[in-house]
């Protein structure tokens, strides 16, 4: 068996003074860019004290309004599958999808106060039996004052 030789190396001999030098200029190389950042943005960062406290989801037992309704095909029958959008006025993007089960009917609740709330249904690709396209009548305007359930229908035509 042939054995490796080692391969002998000059080294370097280094006293403690010369150690102690490469310490330090590492070491303030290192916390300079960090005290530069901390000076930077240490003004953007809030204290805990001052933040605002994270919105509390709602718990079972709070108070809801319920915004409850069913959707009407063309021949006055419910219909399974289709999207509703609930978005409060004057907001532009909806807040609450939903989706009609097989009675047609959907339910949201909403937070109590007094509000008002476009409902609409998103009717794209939705044809009846014989190919035609669904359309709906008019989004519905839905007033909720206090802790209620409203009733509501969103009817659709040919």
């Amino acid at each position: 068996m042939w054995k490796r030789k080692r391969k002998c190396r000059a080294r370097t001999v280094k006293s403690k003074s010369s150690f102690r030098g490469v310490l330090s200029s590492r070491l303030i190389s290192f916390l300079l860019p960090l005290l530069f950042l901390l000076t930077v943005f240490a003004p953007c960062v809030q204290p805990s004290a001052a933040a605002t406290p994270p919105p509390q989801k709602p718990k079972p037992n709070d108070r809801y309004a319920l915004i409850f309704g069913t959707v009407w095909g063309p021949d006055d029958r419910a219909v399974y599958g289709i999207r509703v959008f609930i978005r409060r006025l004057p907001g532009k993007k909806p807040k609450w999808e939903l989706t009609s089960d097989h009675a047609g009917e959907f339910a949201q609740r909403v937070p109590v106060g007094e509000a008002d709330y476009l409902v609409s249904a998103d009717l794209k690709g939705v044809k009846t039996a014989d190919g035609q396209p669904l359309h709906l009548v008019q989004p519905v305007t839905v007033h909720v004052e206090y802790d209620e359930r409203i009733d509501m229908s969103l009817h659709l035509t040919r």
